[in-house]
């Protein structure tokens, strides 16, 4: 089970992704990707941090998202990946690796093929706005339609949450 999820800012897609892995009842790996670069990052993941259960194992990775997801490659465990969207700023932002999103995308796109387990992946669906007024933002949201589209068409089951409710685009709700 290869699921993405995909929603707006505050549309309960981590709220989602924690039922879904809840429901499975398998031992659950969250890896986040997001850094608390400001005061306001930092409370958002404070309040990720006190919502998951605290048996779950949190693996905190901003960059190296697909050699993470391959060493822990485990049908017993389900992996949750929050977020996408970040990951892909964070590749963005970074000197080393601004040059390589294709590589690192491909690399991504690669382990979750073979990943055995349940997974569970979160992004921000970025694409119903306006075209942005500048390179960078315009790169972001190419890149982030990219990558959805590809992981969409290798995932069995693709969800837009709005509102906090669930739109099955892809599969069908377990």
């Amino acid at each position: 089970m290869k699921t993405l999820i995909l929603g707006g800012v505050r549309s309960g897609k981590s709220r989602l992704a924690e039922q879904l892995a809840a429901g499975l009842h398998q031992p659950v790996t969250v890896i986040v990707t997001g850094q608390p670069l400001d005061e306001g990052m930092r409370l958002r993941i404070e309040q990720h941090r006190a919502a998951r259960p605290a048996r779950w194992q949190v693996i905190e990775e901003p960059l190296a998202l697909a050699d993470t997801i391959a060493a822990h490659n485990d049908r017993n465990r389900c992996l949750v990946v929050d977020c996408l969207t970040l990951w892909l700023t964070n590749l963005l932002c970074s000197p080393s690796h601004v040059d390589n999103i294709r590589y690192f995308r491909e690399q991504l796109l690669s382990a979750v093929r073979d990943t055995l387990q349940p997974l569970l992946l979160i992004s921000n669906e970025t694409g119903l706005g306006i075209m942005p007024d500048n390179d960078l933002a315009r790169r972001y949201g190419d890149e982030s339609g990219l990558l959805h589209q590809q992981l969409a068409a290798c995932c069995d089951t693709v969800i837009l949450t709005v509102a906090g409710l669930p739109l099955y685009i892809k599969g069908k709700p377990a």
